[in-house]
């Protein structure tokens, strides 16, 4: 009988540690379920802040095409401001947002306060198009949507923002169809820009 006892005990206790084996093995890294949550993810399904501080959505833009700029006003390249601010002005109305998001992350060169940021792109720039509190694009602090955009447009190598003024386009089915480096001007992607309208 104690033998008996004894036998089910072993069986039990081996049967209970090839279970808790099993489950643990088909638990996904995190790794794993990050990029299932990232390749779920819509371009809608992400937000950012005003200079002011206010929470808004990218689905607000949804049936637009979405051009998305990390800006500096200190940089080499800030006089793509009046570029960005033509494609606004021309385009908007048929459809165009374009979405500047100032960053720090590339020489100091967005030393400004949110206010004084917009301030200074207004009275310098003619900017009229929608600015957004200042971020990182890249590192463990990057805004959740470049981490998504970087994603769906990679670069070969190391698929970080590689600059100020890098772009990405976005169509009206929310698709992040190009990126473009730093030294693409706003006047270069027009015919690409008036194919998606």
């Amino acid at each position: 009988m104690k033998k008996i006892i004894l036998l089910i005990s072993v069986f039990t206790f081996y049967y209970s540690c090839k279970e808790t084996k099993t489950v643990i093995n088909n638990e996904p890294t995190k790794n794993e379920q990050k990029m299932s949550d990232l390749k779920r993810e819509s371009i809608y399904n992400f937000e950012y802040m005003s200079p002011k501080g206010e929470t808004q959505y990218i689905k607000n833009f949804t049936d637009k095409v979405i051009l998305i700029v990390n800006t500096a006003t200190k940089c080499g390249f800030t006089s793509q401001f009046e570029g960005l601010e033509k494609l606004h002005t021309t385009y908007s109305e048929k459809g165009l947002v374009v979405l500047g998001f100032p960053c720090n992350q590339f020489g100091g060169q967005e030393p400004l306060s949110d206010k004084e940021m917009v301030s200074t792109c207004k009275k310098n720039h003619g900017v009229t198009f929608e600015l957004t509190k200042k971020i990182d694009v890249n590192g463990e602090r990057q805004l959740p949507l470049y981490q998504f955009l970087k994603s769906k447009q990679k670069l070969k190598n190391r698929n970080e923002i590689r600059w100020n003024f890098e772009k990405f386009l976005v169509n009206k089915q929310g698709e992040v169809v190009k990126r473009y480096s730093s030294k693409t001007t706003p006047a270069e992607i027009t015919a690409e820009i008036e194919e998606l309208l």
